[in-house]
C-alpha cells in the first residue's frame, strides 16, 4: 500500500497529531507543512522527513502530490481555509470545533457537498476507550433507554490553556461553551442518540478577568504549558483580551426528548470529566479517563446509595494522545481518504455540537433566555449520513 501524502496546516498545540500522522511505510507521510511563524516552521520541519515548507497555505492547494490536508489552525480560520481546500479538491481533516459560528459550519458543509470533496472533522473523543465503552453499554440496553445525560468538566489547566492566548478572545472562539465544550456536546449527542434543539445557559468571567495581562504583541512566557501557578488567582501574563467566560452551565433538550446538562469550570484544582447517563432501567457513571478507568452501571433497585455498582466495566488500555484516540481517529481519516464511506465521526454531528454551544453562548449572554438551535438542511444531513455520496 502506497503512503498517502499529507499536508499539515498549523504546528502549534496539536503538533503531536501531525507527528502521529507521519507514518512512513505504514500508510501516510507528512509531505508538506505550513505555519505562519517562520521560526516554528523551521524548527518543526526537523521532526519530519524533508517536507515542503510554506508560510502560506494556498501554496499547497495547487500541489498535485498531496492527497489530503490536516487543518489545525485557530478556530476562527477554519471556514476560510476549509472552503479553499475543498474548492481545490483536497480531502480535509478539520480539527474540532468545525468553526466558531453556525453559519460558518453550514458554509463548509455546503461547499463539501457541492464540490464532492471529502470532509472529515476530528472529534477524537468518539475514539476514546471510555466513550466507546459507555456507548457499548447503552447500545446493549444495560440501562434501558437513555433519558438524561449529565456532564461535569473540571479544567484545572484552564487558566493556562485558554486564558493566555487567543482562546480568551470571543472574536476568535465565540466562547468556551463552543470551543471547549464542543467535544463533550458531541459525546452527549452520540450517547443519547439525538441532537440538541433548545438550550439555555448561565455563566460568567468570575476569576481570570481581573488578573494581570500581557501587553498586546507580547509573546507568551517561556514554559507556559510546563510550569503552572497555584492557586488560580496567582496566575499572570494572561492574554491582553479576555472576554470569554471561565465558568458556565447549560441545559439542553434533544430531538428525541432526552434532557441533558453540561457544566464547565476553568479554575478547579484537578482536571477530570464526570459522565452520568440515566436510562429507563438504570444508570452508568464514569469519573475520570486515566489508566485503569472504569464505567460503573447500577441497574437493580430501588435502594439507598451504593458505592459498589452492579456491574463495572474496565476501559481498555491505550497508548498515545488523548487515550489513544488520536491514533484511532487518524486511522479512520486515512481509511476515509482512500475508500470513502461512513465514519464514526460525522460532519453533521460536528455542526450540531457547534450549534448547541453557539446558541448556549447566546443564551448565557442574554441572561439565560432559552434559544432554539437552527436545524440543518435535510439534504445536507442525507448527504453526509450517506457517506458523502451523491444522492
Amino acid at each position: 500500500m502506497e503512503d498517502l501524502r499529507i499536508g499539515v496546516l498549523g504546528l502549534g498545540l496539536r503538533l503531536n497529531l501531525a507527528l502521529d500522522a507521519h507514518r512512513p511505510g505504514r500508510g501516510a507521510v507528512v509531505a508538506a507543512i505550513c505555519d505562519s511563524d517562520p521560526e516554528v516552521l523551521k524548527k518543526r520541519a526537523e521532526r519530519f522527513d524533508d517536507p515542503f515548507l510554506t508560510e502560506d497555505y494556498r501554496e499547497l492547494l495547487d500541489r498535485d502530490d498531496l492527497d489530503a490536508i490536516i487543518v489545525m489552525t485557530p478556530d476562527d480560520t477554519h471556514e476560510r481555509i476549509a472552503v479553499d481546500c475543498l474548492e481545490a479538491g483536497k480531502a480535509v481533516y478539520l480539527e474540532k470545533p468545525m468553526h466558531i459560528t453556525v453559519e460558518g459550519c453550514d458554509n463548509i458543509l455546503r461547499t463539501a457537498k457541492r464540490t464532492g470533496t471529502r470532509l472529515y472533522v476530528g472529534h477524537n473523543m468518539r475514539h476514546m476507550g471510555v466513550v466507546r465503552t459507555m456507548r457499548d453499554i447503552i447500545q446493549r440496553g444495560d440501562i434501558g433507554e437513555p433519558k438524561t445525560v449529565w456532564v461535569r468538566h473540571f479544567v484545572s489547566y484552564g487558566g493556562d490553556y485558554y486564558f493566555k492566548d487567543w482562546h480568551a478572545d470571543r472574536d476568535r472562539t465565540t466562547g468556551l461553551l463552543l470551543q471547549k465544550a464542543a467535544h463533550d456536546l458531541d459525546v452527549i449527542h452520540w450517547l443519547a442518540g439525538g441532537y440538541t434543539t433548545r438550550v439555555n445557559a448561565m455563566g460568567d468571567l468570575m476569576l481570570y478577568g481581573d488578573l494581570p495581562r500581557r501587553e498586546a504583541g507580547t509573546p507568551r512566557p517561556d514554559g507556559w504549558l510546563r510550569e503552572f501557578d497555584w492557586p488560580p488567582t496567582a496566575r499572570k501574563d494572561l492574554h491582553h483580551v479576555i472576554d470569554v467566560e471561565d465558568v458556565s452551565v447549560m441545559n439542553m433538550r434533544l430531538d428525541n426528548g432526552v434532557i441533558a446538562a453540561y457544566q464547565q469550570c476553568h479554575f478547579s484544582p484537578d482536571y477530570i470529566r464526570n459522565y452520568t447517563v440515566i436510562g429507563s432501567e438504570g444508570r452508568l457513571e464514569n469519573f475520570g479517563d486515566g489508566p485503569g478507568d472504569t464505567v460503573k452501571v447500577w441497574n437493580t433497585g430501588p435502594t439507598g446509595y451504593r458505592s459498589d455498582s452492579d456491574i463495572s466495566y474496565r476501559v481498555p488500555d491505550a497508548k498515545g494522545g488523548h487515550g489513544g484516540a488520536d491514533s484511532g481517529i487518524l486511522g479512520e481519516f486515512f481509511r476515509f481518504v482512500r475508500e470513502g464511506g461512513v465514519t464514526d465521526t460525522s460532519p453533521v454531528a460536528a455542526r450540531m455540537s457547534v450549534a448547541a454551544g453557539y446558541m448556549a453562548t447566546m443564551s448565557l449572554r442574554d441572561g439565560g433566555t432559552p434559544y432554539d438551535v437552527p436545524p440543518l438542511d435535510p439534504d445536507l444531513v442525507a448527504y453526509f449520513d450517506g457517506g458523502q455520496q451523491s444522492i
